[in-house]
């Protein structure tokens, strides 16, 4: 099969970033589901799924009743095989799919240093690294699932779950994205981002496309 992505984005200005830059240079197609715009999810024939962050809970379902229908499409994806990746909210979204708690916690504002598992270091996360954190919950680690990366505040940072793979954070973004999410966070965090970003962005960055190799260059069944 060949390569297509089909990204689930449930707001506006949290797009995937540096990963649709990277799909363009791999000259692998990818679509836009709007969730934001549409609330509905189509008959979807990607080989790969990325589902962004938002505000929203994953427990909103009676609100948000799509969020329903994206739980149904992970379970769906992951008994095929097909790679599924989650950031944030998306990662949520595969810890629950899968029978995994998601509630309020610690919130997590900015730049914040997190480690590799050993099971995450068999895909790819280093011992140490700088991720953008924006989120107010987090997630158990469901049955099925492993723990990839740890931090110190927050212990679940990332997990897997079959082929699905989720993060807490976020790699993807550029500093035009960064500068965009900090205008509403108080004026203490938003110069504290403005001052950790130029140290943290490149290596953020490097390891969300080393990341992308990883995740898009294979189709398994």
């Amino acid at each position: 099969m060949e390569r297509s992505v089909a990204i689930f984005q449930h707001v506006k200005n949290e797009t995937a970033g540096i990963i649709e830059d990277f799909l363009t240079r791999r000259n692998i197609p990818f679509t836009h589901i709007r969730l934001y715009e549409t609330s509905e999810i189509p008959a979807i024939r990607a080989s790969h799924l990325v589902f962004m962050g938002g505000p929203m809970s994953v427990n909103d379902e009676q609100k948000l009743p799509w969020l329903v229908q994206e739980k149904a499409l992970i379970r769906e994806s992951v008994a095929l095989g097909r790679p599924v990746l989650g950031i944030c909210l998306g990662a949520q979204l595969i810890a629950s799919a899968f029978g995994g708690k998601v509630w309020p916690f610690i919130p997590e504002n900015g730049w914040r240093r997190i480690r590799g598992t050993p099971e995450g270091a068999a895909v790819g996360f280093p011992g140490s690294f700088p991720v953008f954190q924006l989120h107010g919950e987090t997630f158990e680690i469901p049955p099925r699932g492993s723990l990839l990366c740890t931090g110190d505040e927050v212990r679940n940072q990332a997990l897997r779950v079959g082929s699905a793979i989720g993060l807490q954070f976020h790699l993807e973004l550029t500093g035009a994205m960064i500068a965009d999410w900090a205008r509403e966070l108080p004026p203490a965090d938003q110069e504290k981002i403005s001052a950790e970003t130029p140290r943290n962005l490149a290596e953020s960055n490097a390891l969300c496309l080393a990341l992308a190799e990883r995740f898009f260059g294979f189709y398994q069944r």
